[in-house]
C-alpha cells in the first residue's frame, strides 16, 4: 500500500510505531527487498434518505437512496507490491497496486469493478529528496484525506461504485489517483514540500442526483495541472503535530478564451493525552466541490467559487478504541450572470464513529452519518447511513 496512505492509517487507529505501520510481508529478493502489503475490509449499510429534490453535484440522494447494502469502505480493498534497492549510489522503488471493489448488485452478480490506483517508480537519496513518476495519490488535498476518520470506514455512502466517500466532497475535494511527476524535498528538521505536474482534468456536471455520477465531458485538459505541498511535523513535551498548505492550479482551455482553475488549503493536526485534533480549511474558484472542475463553471462560462473544511475529534478510550465525532461541509457559489437553479449550494455532513483494534491486523468499525445536500433553490435532501464492518491490514 502506499507509504502515506498506511502510516496514516495505521498510525490513527493502532498507535503504531513507523516501523511497525510501514512492514508488510517482506521478501529478499538478490538486489531487491519485495513488501507485499494491502488491506482487505467489507462493511453492512444501512442508508435511509428524505427528500426529492434534484441537487446537480448533490451527494445526498434523498427518498432515492439505496436503502441496504454492503461494499467496501472510503478505501478499496488493496493488494500492494513495492520493490526497493539502492543502485548507483540512489535509492530507487517501485510500487504497483490492484484494487478489486466489494460491491455486488442487488439481485445480480454485477457490481463494482477492480481499479488500479497505484503505479509508479521513485529515485533520490536522502541528501537530496526523491523523483516520484507515474500514478500515485495526488499532491494537493492528500492530507486532508490521510487525516479524516472515515478513511477506516465508510462516511458518506456512495453504493454501486469501488468505494464509498468518506469525507470527500463534505469537507475537502478529491486528492484524486492520478499520473505525476513529483519532487519531495528531504525532511528537514520536521519541515517537507512536493511539488509536482500532475494529470490534467476536463469540465464537466454531473448528470443524475446523488453521489459521484458520470460526467459530461466539456473541456479543460489542454495544460497540464501543478500541484504543491509543504509541512511541517513537530514535537514539543507530550504535544506532537503537524501543520500543512497545498495548492492546486490548472489552466482551463474553452472557456470565455482560457482561464485558470485553483484551490489553496490549509491544515492542522495535533495529538495530546488520547485527543487527536484536526482542523481544516480550503477555498478555490472553478474546481468545484468535490471532483476537480466537476461543477467548476457555468453554461456560460463563469467560474464559481468554492470553499470547505471539516473539524475532527478523536479520543482513544482505556480499550484502545478511538472515539470520534466530526462535521464538514462544502460550499458552492452561483457564477457571475446564475440565479435559483438546481445545482449544488452545498454539501455537509456530519460523522460519529467508534474503531477497534481487534487485533495488530484487525480494526472493528462502526459508523453513523448524515448527510445533506442543498440546491441553489433552497431545495434539500438528507441521507442517514449508518455502518458496520472490519478492515484488516497487512
Amino acid at each position: 500500500m502506499n507509504k502515506n496512505i498506511k502510516l496514516a492509517v495505521a498510525g490513527a487507529v493502532l498507535a503504531l510505531s513507523a516501523t511497525a505501520a510501514n512492514a508488510g510481508i517482506i521478501i529478499p529478493a538478490g538486489e531487491w527487498s519485495v513488501d507485499i502489503s494491502g488491506n482487505v475490509n467489507s462493511y453492512a449499510i444501512w442508508q435511509n434518505g428524505s427528500g426529492t429534490a434534484t441537487v446537480q453535484g448533490g451527494l445526498a440522494g434523498g427518498n432515492t437512496s439505496t436503502k441496504a447494502a454492503q461494499s467496501t469502505g472510503l478505501l478499496p480493498n488493496f493488494m500492494s507490491i513495492a520493490g526497493s534497492t539502492r543502485q548507483n549510489d540512489l535509492d530507487v522503488s517501485f510500487l504497483i497496486s490492484f484494487n478489486p471493489g466489494g460491491y455486488t448488485a442487488i439481485g445480480g452478480s454485477g457490481g463494482s469493478t477492480s481499479e488500479h490506483r497505484q503505479a509508479y517508480m521513485t529515485f533520490g537519496d536522502k541528501s537530496w529528496g526523491s523523483v516520484l513518476i507515474g500514478k500515485n495519490l495526488g499532491i494537493y488535498a492528500a492530507d486532508a484525506i490521510l487525516n479524516d476518520m472515515t478513511l477506516l470506514g465508510v462516511g458518506s455512502p456512495n453504493i454501486g461504485a469501488t468505494t464509498t466517500l468518506g469525507r470527500i466532497g463534505t469537507g475537502f475535494q478529491y486528492a484524486d489517483w492520478k499520473q505525476q511527476i513529483a519532487y519531495t524535498t528531504p525532511n528537514m528538521n520536521g519541515f517537507q514540500a512536493t511539488v509536482g505536474i500532475t494529470q490534467a482534468w476536463n469540465t464537466g456536471s454531473s448528470t443524475t442526483t446523488g453521489a459521484l455520477s458520470a460526467v459530461t465531458a466539456s473541456t479543460g485538459g489542454a495544460s497540464p495541472a501543478y500541484e504543491g505541498k509543504a509541512s511541517y511535523s513537530f514535537t514539543a513535551n507530550d504535544v506532537t503535530g503537524k501543520v500543512w498548505v497545498s495548492g492546486f492550479s490548472q489552466k482551463v482551455a474553452g472557456v470565455r478564451g482560457g482561464e485558470t482553475a485553483y484551490s489553496t488549503d490549509i491544515g492542522a493536526n495535533l495529538k495530546l493525552a488520547g485527543f487527536d485534533l484536526t482542523g481544516y480549511y480550503y477555498g478555490g474558484e472553478g474546481t468545484g466541490a468535490t471532483v476537480m472542475l466537476r461543477e467548476g463553471y457555468s453554461t456560460t462560462g463563469f467560474a464559481r467559487d468554492v470553499d470547505g473544511g471539516y473539524v475532527q475529534a478523536k479520543y482513544t478510550l482505556p480499550t484502545k478504541t478511538v472515539a470520534g465525532i466530526s462535521w464538514g461541509v462544502s460550499n458552492l457559489d452561483r457564477a457571475t450572470g446564475e440565479g435559483a437553479s438546481n445545482v449544488l449550494k452545498s454539501n455537509e455532513m456530519w460523522t460519529v464513529g467508534l474503531y477497534h483494534p481487534l487485533t495488530k491486523s484487525v480494526n472493528l468499525v462502526a459508523e453513523y452519518s448524515r448527510v445533506k445536500s442543498e440546491n441553489q433553490s433552497s431545495l434539500e435532501n438528507t441521507n442517514n447511513a449508518g455502518s458496520l464492518g472490519a478492515i484488516l491490514f497487512f
